[in-house]
């Protein structure tokens, strides 16, 4: 390729240095016009023509080298000046090629590396945050963010195509020259240092205020279990523990009743107590001057920054879910999740009933303004779930509504209870199918949900999507998934089963409900099977419960008859809790057969519980892999909080019995997951 082309100069001052020789021609025609209209005029215009010719050369010839100097001279003086300012750019600043290779960089840079780049090095060598996977398309551009030399940076980066463009390994590795081919891509880099800004920002944040609630759970309960003389001290005592604490950590804390405080502290100091733990659980429930019941505390706190209102409404939800998993924990709610600690000790049950008659009450105001009433547990249904329908069926049929139980699949464990409703023609329109009771739906009907309180755990979650009168009565701990829009909740964590939630809201609502023995067999039952046959999470108000349906008709006889089981089911439990590991020396695991077996998930929980008779076992996880799912089932009694465990596996439950499913993973592989929690666990101290 010529200099002339290579030259952009060249054509540019050829071309202005071609207009006297225009002019020459523009004079030339005027000549030949002025011969015409006469010989003098046109040897005048000749005379003219000629001077200018020979003017035009004489100055073209000695003045045309000077002026292609001064515009080389102006161009390298530009050139230079542009290249300083790109050297001397405070922005540390690099181009590159696809690969990653520095083609240039200007002495910012060289200066962050400690003038270490060296010819075709690559950008990740200097930076290991900068991947050319992340390069931009051509046109476009992104930004990367990474940590070098105890500093942040943001690294803009724009790809452009200009024409070729290769490194001069004449001028040095930080010159660049035409390369003469087109199309070449580069990338541009700038180096923006913004840890001082992100100092800034993580000291804002720090000093952002979040709103926390305390409530003493137990606190009347508490104060009843010790003579009158000294409640006052005793409150007192734990007054000054909760205020002490909270003023180890710069936090305001008021109360403002006798068992409710308020709490306003910096970001900062909630980072501190999440590392303590909040063991101000244990320093509240450790206060003791000779009682018999010590106070257990719930906080709920509010870390949603931004306006003051939307924190504390945040912190009000966060208590009102902390007191629907039973108390003694603390639960934050910030903008993207949700945090739990402590939750290490059983639900205080309340010996009031005051909340039972409060619920009885407002759900007779629901009912006598509905036609209909649609009841689901749910999904793969229990004897508490379906026995807890029927004490609904019950409470509404008393009003004369339109009664319907939503059943999907009937498990072994409840299809003894089920047939004599079925074989019976008085309850025959009471079971229908989810796609009946979706048909069914209007809008005076009233969806009632029990024994569960999480949508995608219902028998039939559409449901929940079109109904406008939703009640929700359980006993499971609330997690982070809620059914909205309930119009009632009465979530009782301390209660051993849904049918004791509502046996107790029947004795209140009314004398002309009468019970069938069907019926109170089939509530008595769900009871007897949630408690273990009265050993789990049992209270006075549970035996109460189970007395109100022994009264009204229900035989522990029948009852027991219900649970026998099948030769071969026998036979399959007895196989799994023989197979049974252990690990960590108290954790048992075991793998339940889902071949030859009704149901597989009844009788994973069954080993579940079973296994806890073993002589130093913490907690049971039984794992049944059925449809495609594999089903935990987890057990404890005192020691291991196992609903903590599930929550964390994306399950829940209660202290004692919870569960969690799996999908796409093998039984092996869920099994790891679970040792995995219950290492971290450990290794954190929550176990």
């Amino acid at each position: 390729m010529d200099m002339e082309k290579k030259n952009r100069l060249k054509p540019l001052v050829a071309s202005m240095l071609a207009w006297p020789l225009v002019l020459a021609v523009l004079l030339a025609i005027l000549t030949i016009y002025e011969y015409r209209e006469g010989f003098s005029a046109g040897t005048a215009a000749l005379v003219v023509l000629v001077i200018y010719i020979l003017v035009a050369v004489v100055v073209y010839l000695i003045r045309r080298k000077r002026l292609v100097l001064e515009l080389v001279r102006f161009g390298v003086n530009y050139s230079n000046v542009q290249r300083k300012l790109d050297q001397e750019l405070e922005i540390p600043y690099a181009i590159m090629d696809t690969t990653g290779c520095i083609l240039w960089s200007n002495k910012k840079l060289q200066e962050l590396v400690g003038n270490k780049i060296g010819p075709r090095q690559s950008v990740t060598s200097y930076f290991p945050g900068i991947s050319t996977e992340e390069f931009p398309a051509n046109g476009e551009t992104s930004s990367i963010f990474f940590e070098y030399a105890e500093k942040h940076f943001r690294v803009l980066l724009k790809t452009i195509t200009v024409e070729g463009i290769r490194e001069d390994s004449r001028w040095g590795s930080d010159k660049l020259r035409p390369s003469g081919e087109s199309g070449d891509t580069l990338v541009i880099a700038y180096f923006y240092d913004e840890t001082e800004i992100n100092l800034l920002k993580n000291e804002l944040k720090d000093r952002e205020l979040v709103v926390g609630l305390l409530y003493i759970d137990n606190y009347n309960e508490a104060l009843e279990s010790i003579d009158e003389v000294r409640r006052s001290l005793f409150a007192a005592l734990v007054d000054r523990k909760i205020n002490k604490y909270f003023q180890n950590y710069d936090a305001v804390i008021k109360k403002f009743e006798q068992d409710k405080y308020i709490l306003v502290c910096q970001k900062q100091s909630l980072d501190r107590l999440e590392s303590a733990k909040f063991d101000i659980l244990e320093d509240v429930r450790g206060v003791n001057i000779g009682n018999e019941m010590n106070f257990t505390v719930s906080i709920g706190i509010g870390a949603e920054g931004g306006f003051f209102t939307k924190t504390y409404e945040s912190a009000r939800a966060a208590i009102d879910l902390a007191l629907g998993r039973g108390g003694d924990q603390v639960v934050i709610r910030d903008r993207d999740s949700v945090k739990y600690y402590g939750a290490r000790t059983s639900s205080v049950e309340k010996n009031s009933k005051v909340k039972s008659r409060v619920k009885a009450h407002a759900l007779r105001e629901l009912l006598e303004t509905k036609d209909k009433v649609l009841v689901m547990g749910h999904s793969m249904g229990d004897i508490d779930s379906f026995g807890s329908a029927v004490g609904i069926y019950k409470i509404a049929s008393s009003m004369d509504k339109e009664v319907h139980i939503v059943l999907g699949e009937v498990t072994s464990s409840i299809r003894p209870v089920v047939n004599k409703f079925e074989d019976a023609n008085e309850y025959s329109n009471l079971i229908v199918s989810p796609a009946d009771a979706v048909g069914m739906l209007d809008p005076m009907t009233m969806v009632v949900v029990v024994d569960v309180n999480r949508p995608s755990y219902t028998e039939c979650p559409e449901l929940l999507e079109k109904a406008k009168t939703i009640v929700v009565l359980d006993h499971h701990r609330q997690s982070n998934e809620a059914i909205e829009n309930a119009s009632l909740s009465y979530v009782e964590p301390s209660a051993s089963s849904a049918c004791e939630v509502i046996s107790e809201i029947i004795q209140y609502f009314g004398e002309n409900i009468r019970f069938k023995p069907a019926e109170a067999d089939a509530m008595l039952a769900g009871i007897m099977v949630d408690s273990n046959n009265f050993q789990n999470k049992t209270g006075t108000r549970t035996f109460e419960s189970a007395a109100f349906l022994r009264k009204n008709g229900a035989d522990m006889t029948r009852i027991r008859k219900l649970f026998r089981e099948e030769m071969n089911e026998y036979t399959a439990r007895a196989k799994v809790v023989s197979s049974a590991q252990l690990f960590m020396d108290s954790f048992a695991f075991a793998v339940c057969d889902a071949n030859n077996v009704e149901s597989p998930t009844i009788l994973g929980a069954q080993v579940a519980n079973e296994l806890m008779d073993i002589n130093n076992i913490k907690a049971s996880f039984v794992f049944t892999d059925y449809n495609g799912t594999i089903y935990v089932s987890a057990r404890s009694i005192d020691e291991i909080n196992v609903q903590v465990v599930m929550e964390k596996l994306g399950g829940g439950g209660h202290m004692s019995a919870a569960g969690t499913q799996f999908t796409d993973c093998t039984v092996d592989e869920a099994m790891s997951k679970v040792k995995e929690v219950l290492r971290a666990m450990q290794e954190g101290g929550e176990v």
